[in-house]
């Protein structure tokens, strides 16, 4: 059990008040080669066994390769969380430690088809036009980190040009060494706009219009 059973009662309860839709959690694993792989797995089947409303598919990332091109899977262990739709949210690396509450937050929010985000952002998303992906690098043990997620998901859910993706970075050292990962939480938008730390919901969308801005005039 990853989940203790205290916690589990707990998010049960949650799940039970805060959830409206189902919501499709499809897991991308392998079965050998893969660290946390079949961690990520169980978690995810363990927060599906709390209420009906969550179901849950597995991919071999090898097996359905074809399923891994569709959700635009390129490493594992990886998660997409669908609603209604698929909003474009990820988790590249097991969501454990802080990154968990996040995990939690982005299931109730896609069952609501609904963010938390201020109406002035929402209208500052309504902007984007052109494909912004959105990489949030994080660590376990990072007390700041789930904000600049649950944001950039949220971000995703609010626009259809988004795509948010977290990445922990100590399973992909390769990428956090290619994107300079020295502190966390780090925000990589398009390859080309970064920052490092936590920042104000407002800021943070001045930085996606910033890689809006960035795109029109490449």
């Amino acid at each position: 059990m990853l989940i203790p059973a205290r916690e589990q009662q707990h998010i049960r309860e949650v799940f039970a008040s805060k959830l409206k839709h189902d919501v499709r959690i499809v897991v991308f694993t392998q079965n050998f080669e893969c660290s946390y792989c079949k961690e990520n797995r169980e978690l995810v089947e363990e927060l599906a066994s709390l209420d009906a409303r969550i179901k849950v598919e597995v991919y071999d990332f090898v097996e359905h390769e074809s399923k891994a091109r569709e959700y635009a899977i390129d490493k594992i262990p990886a998660i997409a969380l669908i609603g209604e739709k698929d909003y474009g949210i990820r988790f590249f690396g097991i969501p454990t430690g802080y990154e968990f509450g996040a995990l939690i937050d982005d299931i109730i929010d896609v069952s609501n088809r609904r963010t938390r985000l201020a109406n002035t952002t929402r209208e500052m998303l309504r902007r984007v036009d052109k494909s912004i992906n959105i990489k949030v690098f994080v660590t376990p043990t990072c007390p700041y980190c789930p904000k600049m997620v649950r944001l950039a998901h949220q971000f995703a859910m609010e626009s259809e040009h988004i795509t948010a993706h977290m990445i922990e970075s100590i399973e992909f050292p390769q990428l956090a060494n290619r994107y300079n990962v020295m502190a966390v939480p780090k925000v990589v938008i398009n390859d080309r706009i970064e920052f490092e730390g936590a920042v104000p919901e407002p800021y943070f969308a001045q930085y996606v219009l910033a890689a809006l801005e960035d795109h029109q005039h490449t």
